[in-house]
């Protein structure tokens, strides 16, 4: 039997079992697979992702807003850092998510950002999977177990501070510019878009380059990447 299909091993880690099998299979089925494997039998997961953010945001947005009384500013941000997809995709790497993807051969060669891409979203077609074949209540849980145990570094760290904010303020500070974005290049059907955007600096100098699968999110990861090289 391969890695693939003893998934038993995968729900021993995160403590759950499946009434539905081809259901938690269906969740590492990536579009690029089923390309090359028309026949498989399985869905591709991207309705599970569909489902799997909905009730991501709802369980840590509950949270929030039952254990916090900060303004509702302060709990967006927060909730955030908590689903964004470099956390999704760092959580599903200590998982073991990786060994369980169904890819096709040129998306199995990918490395950097578009893994972790697969990867945070693999993630959210995990939670729709939990929510479909075990309940609220047990997404509530694998959520808590494996998400919401991150809030506290991220409050100690100040890890919910916006990157193109903290950026911007930096870049006026030290040399009074204001950053720009600007598409290099993008990805991908129009459902499943992916960007490559870049910030310039100093007289439109290209200083660093972010990607995610909206503008929005690609220019976060331009800030973040900008911020970490001006650290170094």
């Amino acid at each position: 039997m391969s890695v693939k299909t003893n998934l038993s091993a995968f729900e021993k880690r995160i403590s759950l079992k499946f009434k539905d099998k081809e259901l938690i299979k269906q969740v590492f089925v990536h579009r690029s697979y089923l390309n090359e494997n028309p026949n498989f039998g399985l869905e591709h997961n991207e309705r599970l992702e569909f489902l799997g953010d909905a009730v991501l945001e709802l369980v840590v947005t509950e949270y929030l807003y039952l254990n916090y009384k900060n303004p509702e500013g302060e709990l967006t941000n927060w909730r955030s850092a908590l689903v964004k997809g470099q956390m999704l995709s760092q959580i599903a790497t200590e998982l073991g998510i990786n060994e369980y993807l169904y890819l096709s051969k040129g998306e199995s060669q990918s490395q950097g950002k578009s893994r972790q891409l697969i990867l945070a979203n693999t993630f959210e077609a995990l939670v729709g999977a939990i929510y479909l074949d075990q309940g609220y209540k047990k997404s509530q849980q694998f959520i808590n177990k494996f998400i919401l145990v991150h809030l506290q570094r991220i409050l100690d760290n100040e890890l919910f501070k916006d990157a193109k904010s903290r950026l911007q303020e930096l870049s006026q500070e030290l040399n009074a510019v204001t950053p720009i974005y600007k598409v290099i290049s993008e990805s991908g059907q129009d459902h499943a878009k992916n960007f490559n955007i870049g910030v310039y600096l100093d007289n439109d100098k290209l200083f660093a380059e972010g990607l995610g699968s909206s503008k929005q999110e690609a220019e976060q990861d331009a800030a973040q990447k900008a911020l970490e090289k001006w650290s170094n």
